[in-house]
């Protein structure tokens, strides 16, 4: 069974089996504006919660993707790569940035649910 947390950055990590998907959430693209350009991770890069991953391009300005968890890069969305407006149009399914094999499954609780993320969204106004 898998589960959707967020950071305060406005990163989404989905979790499944020790592994996690990452991408930036809807009200991040909403910002940011049109993707014109996303620069991954490394194939294989160890990263710390809080690392730089990626770097992501709008029409309006360039903006970095966090870790929201430690672990290492395991998979990367090169459609993302070919085609940065899915960061736009679908930023919760085919906009996915990498994938991480996560070191450490309790990071995971210093995370937001969908309800908190949704309160911290209310209160940015």
């Amino acid at each position: 069974m898998s589960m959707i947390r967020f950071s305060k950055d406005h990163e989404w990590i989905r979790v499944e089996d020790g592994k996690g998907v990452i991408g930036i959430t809807d009200y991040a693209q909403a910002q940011l504006g049109d993707v014109v350009f996303v620069e991954l991770p490394e194939m294989g890069a160890t990263l710390m919660k809080g690392d730089e991953a990626a770097v992501v391009e709008s029409v309006k300005a360039a903006s970095e993707l966090y870790a929201p968890v430690s672990g290492e890069v395991s998979a990367l969305n090169q459609a993302l790569v070919d085609d940065p407006a899915l960061a736009n149009s679908q930023p919760m399914d085919d906009g996915w940035f990498f994938e991480i094999t996560l070191n450490d499954l309790t990071e995971l609780d210093e995370l937001l649910d969908d309800e908190a993320y949704e309160a911290y969204l209310a209160e940015l106004g």
